[in-house]
This record gives structure tokens, sequence and C-alpha cells, in this order.
């Protein structure tokens, strides 16, 4: 068995496991997403992230100064110098991640799109599960 393959958690007892054939997997989806967002500046970023921090909606949320948007809105051609917010959370804590920030971003659509995390340093992802789902959190 290579290292990208598992065997499928079944119970030793269950048919799939006797059967002919053993389901393996590779690159299983982790319960991670990464969660990108545009801000008009610093301080909305600033502001987005330090509430997903505090209420542990997030795990870590990276800044990226000064990335040019480019996109058609209202029929026109739009360039726009942007601050990039790189959000770590987890899957059950999405829904809930999205409404903060509708509730804090001033754009009518503010670009908020989620990525399954496949694999990465497994200490690190187990860090953003416990951060997105401690009690203290909730």
């Amino acid at each position: 068995m290579n290292s990208c393959q598992k065997k499928a958690p079944y119970p030793d007892n269950c048919p799939l496991t006797t059967a002919p054939f053993i389901l393996y997997l590779c690159a299983m989806p982790t319960p991670v997403l990464l969660t990108l967002c545009t801000c008009p500046d610093r301080e909305t970023a600033e502001q987005i992230a330090n509430a997903l921090v505090t209420r542990g909606l997030a795990a870590c949320v990276n800044l990226a100064p000064s990335v040019t948007s480019i996109y058609e809105w209202e029929g026109k051609l739009e360039t726009a110098e942007e601050i990039l917010l790189l959000i770590k959370t987890s899957k059950h804590r999405y829904t809930e991640l999205e409404q903060t920030i509708l509730s804090l971003h001033p754009y009518e659509l503010p670009e908020i799109i989620a990525v399954p995390v496949e694999q990465g340093l497994s200490g690190y992802l187990n860090w953003v599960e416990k951060c997105t789902t401690s009690a203290s959190n909730s």
C-alpha cells in the first residue's frame, strides 16, 4: 500500500471489507476549508479577520495586501486594489463564517469562496479543527 492509499474506514465485520475487492481512497478531503475573501482596505480586512478568529470561526486569517481585481460590475469593466483574506476554517463553521463576513463587509456582493483542503500537514489541519471546534469559541 503506497502512502496515499488507505483502507476504507469500515468496521472489520462490514461486508465491504470481506468482498473480493477492497476500497482504497487517495487524497481524501479533510474537514478544513480555505476561504477566500477580498476587502476594499486594510481596516475592513483586519476587522473581519479579528472577528472570525476571536469568534472561533477561523483558526488563522492571512491578509495579502494589494491584489489587483479586474471584474465587470453593472456593465462596466472595473479595476480595484484590494486586500485578499486567506481564511482557514472547518466545514462545520462555514455558514456562520459566511454570515459574519456578510454582516461586516461593505460590498453589496463580496467575494466569498470556500475551497476544500484535500491534503496538508496533519498537525496544522488538526490545529485548524481544534481552533474552530473549541467549546469556548462556539
